[in-house]
């Protein structure tokens, strides 16, 4: 699976991004698909995923209410939607796909198999 993620940019707070991160083959379905992010200096940390054919649905706490994924079998895309974006949301975003991951491990990185190159997001106070 190769995944291509798009549509990252500078913002002021306040602002809305959404994210998408583009799948190619033809068992999108059958894959977890996730975004993780990474501040400079930072690790990566996970922020949202959805699970195999979208059950189960697993945001990190400090944006819950403000993003939400989702996922479009039909263009094997998956979606972040930034809204109320903060400066502490500035990262490089980066998508991830597993066909192993199981619900419990949907927010843990090394589930996940494939990654996305990463889309710089920037959020200007």
């Amino acid at each position: 699976v190769q995944l291509q993620a798009c549509g990252g940019g500078l913002v002021q707070a306040g602002d809305s991004l959404r994210l998408a991160c583009a799948a190619s083959g033809r068992t999108f379905r059958s894959y977890a698909m996730a975004w993780f992010r990474q501040a400079s200096g930072k690790d990566r940390e996970f922020i949202a995923a959805t699970g195999r054919n979208g059950a189960g649905l697993v945001y990190k706490d400090t944006v819950k209410g403000r993003f939400t994924i989702s996922r479009d079998n039909a263009k094997n895309t998956v979606y972040l939607q930034m809204n109320n974006l903060k400066p502490e949301d500035t990262a490089v975003y980066y998508c991830a796909a597993g066909n192993r991951v199981i619900t419990s491990s949907l927010a843990t990185m090394a589930a996940y198999d494939f990654w996305g190159q990463g889309t710089q997001v920037t959020v200007s106070s």
